[in-house]
């Protein structure tokens, strides 16, 4: 079967609440491409032309329509000071604050995107995928963390959530989340500056596996709102990310106004299709890991014709991992899970799915 619309007018379609040929593909795959690089993992994460060289040689294998570009989900953290450790064997991760306390919190200070390490190299790696491929492939370039998820980062996790449930703390928390927004909307622009079409944070820590609805609602919804209200006035879109179980909290999630909800496996799928139908797209929801990471081709298959029932009648689903794929993801596994969805995820002009 051939394609009848680009990449980029499949994705545009379904952005727009539309109905493309098939439903997209993304690869959340930039673990895969440092493995394959045969640089070693803390050479390739510190690297824009390696980590671009990765995910177009990943694109010209599997022909995937969304290509989202990051380093993992320390970046921002890093580059307010933070420290990071290089990993050999998967993404970096945090190891220790930038600030000990809320009183600290004036002394942070906010980086420039396009001279600190290490998002001037996730930026040029973006720049180099748009200007190399940019026409023929959506390209979504990453703004690392969000608010909520990064200020725990800069003074640590345990302050962090103690700092949200303490009433005296109110506003210097609101002080450091404020500095948070302001740090991941440059970031952002920063990414669409380098041609990417669409812009994402990742916000897991707000979500029902770690905090509660309420928290979530006080303390993280409202920044998410204000960053896409900002976003969308450059003309910007944004896509949302929270891990785990976020169907307590979809609604509110789509409420906040972002393009896309990045959502996980664990999500229960009628329920996100009910509450994101004709106002926001769904990326996701593949186990990345029990299933496309440790499954077999039969399993990755099966797993997506059940997704594609689901999700994908009336439009609004771009198909792809939940999260991060392991580095150790089969090849085989992925090129199943693009020819499924391009075989299966085709359709009628009413939205339905070609049987």
């Amino acid at each position: 079967m051939s394609d009848n619309l680009t990449s980029i007018e499949r994705v545009e379609i379904v952005l727009r609440g539309g109905i493309p040929d098939r439903v997209p593909v993304n690869l959340h795959n930039f673990m895969m491409n440092a493995r394959a690089s045969g640089l070693s993992f803390p050479d390739y994460f510190q690297n824009g032309e390696a980590m671009a060289e990765g995910h177009i040689k990943a694109w010209r294998e599997f022909g995937h329509d969304v290509i989202l570009l990051e380093n993992g989900t320390v970046a921002l953290a890093e580059a307010c000071g933070c420290q990071v450790e290089y990993l050999d064997d998967s993404a970096p991760v945090h190891i220790a604050p930038a600030i000990k306390s809320l009183d600290d919190v004036g002394k942070l200070i906010k980086p420039d995107p396009y001279k600190t390490h290490p998002l001037r190299e996730n930026l040029k790696a973006t720049r180099t995928v748009a200007n190399e491929i940019g026409q023929r492939v959506y390209v979504m370039g990453r703004a690392d963390q969000g608010p909520f998820s990064l200020a725990s980062m800069l003074i640590g996790i345990e302050n962090f959530l103690f700092a949200v449930v303490d009433t005296a703390s109110q506003n210097k928390l609101e002080q450091l989340l404020d500095f948070c927004l302001d740090v991941v909307y440059t970031y952002a622009l920063a990414q669409g500056e380098q041609g990417a079409r669409m812009t994402s944070i990742g916000e897991s820590l707000s979500g029902p596996d770690v905090c509660s609805p309420r928290v979530y609602k006080k303390y993280e919804w409202g920044y998410a709102k204000r960053l896409i209200e900002q976003l969308k006035a450059n003309n910007l879109p944004l896509a949302y990310h929270i891990c785990g179980n976020a169907t307590r909290i979809v609604h509110d999630m789509t409420e906040t106004g972002a393009a896309v909800l990045e959502l996980d496996y664990k999500c229960d799928l009628p329920t996100i299709k009910q509450a994101t139908q004709g106002k926001t797209t769904i990326l996701g929801v593949i186990d990345p890991s029990g299933v496309l990471a440790l499954g077999t081709p039969e399993d990755v298959r099966g797993k997506v014709r059940e997704e594609l029932d689901v999700l994908a009648p009336g439009g609004g689903l771009i198909l792809g991992p939940g999260c991060a794929l392991p580095a150790t993801t089969p090849v085989e596994n992925i090129h199943t899970l693009v020819e499924t969805v391009h075989h299966y995820g085709r359709y009628l002009p009413d939205g339905t799915l070609i049987s």
